[in-house]
């Protein structure tokens, strides 16, 4: 996914959507989260109530939302929801299913939805739900996606094959996200936070072979890269832009390393970069710390604005 790509030029070019900070928090109710199966990759939530209040958060949205993500968001505005007043939080769960894995996205929203009228204008416009036991499907507008109301505040929208995926996991038919206990504990690390994601262990291992770049090619990494058990990320814009990643191994030795490796191509980045690429590279932090790998990052507002229009961002998001 884009999101990862862009999230792994975080640690070292200093760069999903983002936030302001505070004293928003962005956490997942308990249906939402019994609508996410078991397998979960990843998962990203932003407290999409407080967007508005941060211009250079409106900017990177604007240039990163991949392609998956930008189709759910607008299967939401196309379909009558203003998501910058009904919508208070905004998540993507990315899952795997089927026996070769290929993976599934669905949106997930949480907000304060008035159901009769949203009942009463589906009626109006004869618009028939289409039925997975007890759910009601209802089709979002001409996106070809569907939605389906868990409670007043809590929608799951997606294409209808993901969406019987998460169905099945919360109607208890599979495996959902509250039996994943590795994953709830990273939840736990990050969800009082405004923006947050988690990773599970092959997100992970993807995530860091593209932030390594080149370095991902060295024995070194082939040798520790089994050993990456997940990882999670912070991001807010309060006072200036910071960034946070953690990602966990099983031992000092194998974080350490990896820290090693990532310091190398933040080195091999800085080289041919601008000032400004340089700069952002000179104001990320990475080191290990017992067997977790830590990288961090913060700039000012106009730096961050700065680095939105250089060379490598630009090739990051493509």
């Amino acid at each position: 996914m884009k999101v990862q790509k862009l999230i792994e030029w975080l640690a070292i070019a200093s760069v999903s959507t983002a936030l302001t900070g505070g004293a928003y928090a962005a956490q997942l109710d308990t249906d939402a989260r019994t609508a996410i199966p078991s397998d979960v990759q990843q998962i990203i939530v932003v407290d999409y109530s407080a967007m508005q209040n941060s211009q250079a958060a409106m900017d990177l949205k604007a240039r990163i939302l991949p392609p998956e993500l930008k189709q759910l968001e607008d299967a939401l505005r196309v379909s009558g929801f203003d998501e910058n007043h009904d919508v208070e939080e905004l998540a993507f769960a990315a899952f795997r299913v089927g026996s070769d894995g290929g993976v599934r996205t669905v949106g997930i929203a949480q907000g304060q939805f008035s159901l009769p009228d949203i009942m009463a204008s589906f009626k109006k416009k004869k618009i028939k739900p289409k039925m997975i036991r007890a759910n009601a499907l209802y089709p979002m507008g001409a996106s070809g996606m569907t939605v389906v109301f868990l409670n007043p505040t809590t929608m799951v929208f997606g294409s209808n094959d993901a969406l019987k995926v998460a169905l099945d996991a919360r109607d208890g038919l599979a495996p959902n996200f509250l039996t994943n206990q590795t994953m709830l504990d990273e939840m736990g690390q990050v969800d009082s936070e405004p923006l947050w994601s988690i990773l599970d262990q092959k997100g992970t291992q993807f995530m860091m072979k593209g932030l390594l770049g080149q370095a991902s090619q060295l024995a070194d990494y082939d040798q520790i890269k089994k050993r990456l058990l997940g990882s999670y990320y912070t991001m807010n814009f309060q006072n200036g832009v910071k960034f946070s990643l953690q990602v966990a191994t099983p031992d000092t030795f194998t974080a350490a390393t990896l820290s090693s490796l990532l310091n190398a191509a933040a080195m091999y980045e800085k080289v041919s970069g601008t000032a400004v690429e340089k700069q952002a590279i000179d104001s990320t932090t990475i080191d290990s710390n017992a067997g977790d790998l830590e990288v961090s990052y913060a700039s000012s507002d106009s730096q961050f604005s700065a680095l939105l229009e250089s060379p490598l961002f630009q090739t990051v998001v493509k």
